[in-house]
């Protein structure tokens, strides 16, 4: 807990149950929580997971927080959460909704339909929701059998189950897993901004390193996600930013270090011409204090 009350950011590693496939779990809303009675995690608070969620709502609905925009998932359902995404459950919503989720880690199934941090509730129509529900109803099977086939075989086999619902969802409608756009240059140039962002903010340095065109990198982030490259490289940063301005107590001149800005000056430049606020006036809104406090 930081100061003032306010929570950090919890990373969470992947930990399957005992038993579980390599690389892949499930769970009910029901297990989840007692996980986070045994584990001491606050499923209340700021989460970072390393891997991916799946969350699936069959009765009730689920409030849900993802990276400051807070999301209702209703019966029926699908909400697709990405590993270092910060987010939160609401207890209440655990307690009285029922559902699934789906973990896996990254690299467990080789697709990736969905543009990160764009996102909002998938409700499938028919016949895509019953679609879905059916490769839920059998990837959950075969989940559960473990012992009928080898290891390798059973874990082959929920690689493409996996692989099977994602494709359904990502035709099921507007939302987190629409496919549009992402071709294999965006999708190369999505993973190195996920890894080099704190470390340069010049989309020319990511052309050179991945030996493309400015111009080519800027055409697929348009044709992905309907900003140019730049626009996307900077809301990556401006994302994280707000991340640690919200959820730590660092100050402000260490969060411009930690994302690479040469001094703290040019982030509370960058940071004001993208959000309209200093860092600080943002965190003082975002934490409901009216304004920066004692932070600096």
């Amino acid at each position: 807990m930081g100061k003032n009350g306010q929570d950090s950011i919890t990373d969470v590693p992947y930990r399957p149950s005992l038993g579980a496939p390599i690389g892949m779990d499930i769970v009910d809303f029901a297990e989840l929580r007692a996980r986070g009675r045994r584990r001491a995690i606050d499923l209340s608070t700021p989460q970072r997971p390393t891997f991916h969620h799946l969350i699936h709502v069959s009765s009730g609905s689920l409030r849900h927080t993802v990276d400051f925009t807070g999301h209702t998932v209703p019966a029926g359902g699908w909400l697709w959460i990405r590993p270092r995404q910060v987010h939160r459950y609401d207890l209440r919503d655990l307690v009285t909704a029922r559902g699934a989720i789906v973990i896996w880690q990254p690299g467990f199934v080789t697709i990736d339909p969905d543009p990160p941090y764009d996102q909002s509730p998938v409700v499938p129509t028919a016949p895509h929701a019953r679609a879905a529900q059916l490769a839920l109803r059998h990837l959950a099977h075969e989940y559960a059998d473990l012992a009928s086939v080898p290891l390798d075989v059973h874990i082959e086999t929920l690689r493409l189950l996996l692989s099977v619902l994602l494709l359904r969802l990502a035709h099921a409608g507007p939302g987190p897993s629409s496919p549009a756009g992402t071709g294999s240059t965006f999708r190369s140039f999505r993973a190195a901004v996920e890894r080099d962002f704190s470390r340069t903010h010049r989309v020319g340095d990511y052309a050179a390193a991945l030996g493309y065109s400015v111009r080519s990198l800027t055409r697929a982030a348009q044709a992905a996600t309907g900003s140019s490259a730049k626009q996307y490289l900077d809301a990556r940063i401006l994302l994280e930013a707000k991340r640690l301005l919200v959820h730590t107590d660092a100050p402000s001149a260490e969060i411009a270090d930690r994302l690479g800005f040469a001094a703290p000056t040019d982030f509370t430049k960058f940071f004001r011409t993208r959000d309209g606020r200093t860092p600080l006036e943002f965190r003082g809104v975002a934490r409901g204090t009216g304004g920066p406090g004692g932070y600096g």
